[in-house]
């Protein structure tokens, strides 16, 4: 049985490897320099973002690097 979550990040075309969207943000991670957290508090600090937007980020970085453990 194929799982869902997995089948809509695009798992089920790359034949067992990483989905695309995880593929993509290791892309990015390898590009980024500086402190990704100290960046997004800028954005908050100076309005660019809400602070509804800025928690939604965290929630998602927290939920990808639990993805990201799970792959070890």
């Amino acid at each position: 049985m194929s799982n869902p979550l997995f089948d809509m990040l695009g798992g089920a075309a790359t034949g067992g490897g990483l989905p695309p969207i995880l593929q993509q943000f290791l892309q990015f991670k390898q590009g980024f320099t500086g402190n990704a957290q100290q960046q997004v508090q800028q954005l908050l600090n100076s309005g660019r973002i809400s602070q509804q937007q800025y928690d939604q980020a965290v929630q998602q970085a927290r939920q990808l690097q639990q993805m990201m453990q799970g792959r070890k």
